[in-house]
């Protein structure tokens, strides 16, 4: 499975990269670009999913941990992302590989447009023989449009490019049935389904010196790209040449048997929604169970500012989202239709006002 990949997609953290005080550990970089040099020039095709550019600031910029104010995280990111893909530029250079950079928001793969340029550049670098390395643009991203880490960013890529493999690196070398520093914790070799996770509790050390992921959220990008299709491993960044060789190290995540159209994987796990609209008992029922359109008479309530078009999530009588769609509507035009059927409100206000809200077309199940 790992030695068949064609295309993978590597991510790795801050703390694989730098040095506990900041900056960019150099021997750290020159190990991970041999291991992913090696795959490249054997001719499967790498993307590098890189964290670390706030990292590589801070020693520059004379600053003693990361910052927590989004300006200067910013300042330190502009700084450090030309010290990385420098490094990584004279590190790939070794083994004949050009690298390309590429800077993603949110709204770089939550908007069709954007996600499609995105997914063109990325495959022509591809096609031209470069290393794309992907990280998160901190410099003009906003609390708003921030992925929050690079795991997610990681998987959504994979999805992206359609990924043969993902490949997760850190500082920890598996998944564990409890924290790996217990010796009593056992490292899990496999995760077949969602039920090889029952019973295991999944904590997340929070924010460390420099990076801002944790075993959680690695699990979730895990569950996002196998349930794309995509095998994950996840493992220590010095095992990467290891696990990329197939040798049984860290955890394989195992695919989902079934690949969902992009469309829909787009809306459930790439999109923000806008707004939200509170359906009744009888709306959750035919969204949910019997999978039809959502229309204005089953809605009660509408909170956000959406236009039409943008994704909006349906939610229950309790608030919980229930499902994510494309909304047929904007956000000021919803009220005045709320419970009335479609054929009222075509023959009071024209025939274009007997569209559904959502159609179940534009329409995933959360």
């Amino acid at each position: 499975m790992v030695t068949a990949a064609r295309r993978v997609v590597v991510k790795v953290g801050s703390s694989s990269l730098t040095t506990a005080a900041g900056g960019i550990d150099e021997q750290r970089v020159d190990a991970l670009v041999d291991a992913l040099g090696g795959l490249a020039t054997s001719g499967r095709e790498v993307v590098l999913v890189s964290s670390g550019a706030i990292a590589a600031g801070l020693a520059p910029l004379q600053l003693r941990r990361r910052p927590r104010d989004l300006a200067t995280q910013q300042a330190a990111a502009s700084v450090g992302q030309g010290l990385l893909i420098g490094r990584y530029a004279t590190g790939f250079a070794r083994h004949g590989r050009t690298v390309g950079q590429v800077l993603l928001t949110v709204d770089d793969v939550t908007r069709r447009a954007h996600y499609r340029n995105a997914y063109r550049t990325l495959r022509k670098l591809l096609d031209l023989g470069a290393l794309p390395i992907v990280n998160e643009n901190d410099t003009v991203a906003t609390e708003e449009i921030r992925f929050g880490d690079n795991d997610r960013l990681a998987a959504l890529v994979a999805a992206l490019v359609h990924a043969d493999l993902l490949v997760l690196l850190s500082d920890v070398d598996a998944l564990y049935t409890g924290s790996p520093s217990d010796p009593a914790s056992e490292r899990i070799a496999e995760v077949a389904d969602e039920s090889d996770l029952a019973g295991i509790k999944i904590s997340s050390p929070g924010r460390s010196g420099v990076g801002t992921g944790g075993m959680v959220t690695k699990v979730e990008a895990a569950r996002i790209a196998t349930g794309f299709g995509i095998p994950v491993v996840l493992t220590s960044a010095p095992l990467a040449e290891a696990a990329l060789a197939g040798e049984e190290v860290g955890t394989l995540f195992h695919a989902a048997t079934s690949r969902p159209a992009a469309r829909l994987f787009w809306l459930a796990h790439a999109t923000a929604p806008r707004g939200r609209l509170h359906l009744d008992a009888g709306a959750v029922t035919a969204v949910v169970a019997r999978r039809k359109s959502l229309l204005p008479a089953g809605i009660v309530a509408v909170d956000g500012s959406f236009a039409a078009g943008d994704p909006v999530d349906l939610v229950d009588t309790e608030g919980a989202p229930v499902a994510r769609g494309l909304v047929n509507y904007d956000a000021v035009e919803l009220p005045a239709l709320l419970g009335r059927s479609t054929p009222e409100l075509a023959a009071e206000l024209g025939p274009g006002y007997e569209r559904e809200v959502v159609h179940r077309d534009d329409l995933v199940l959360l």
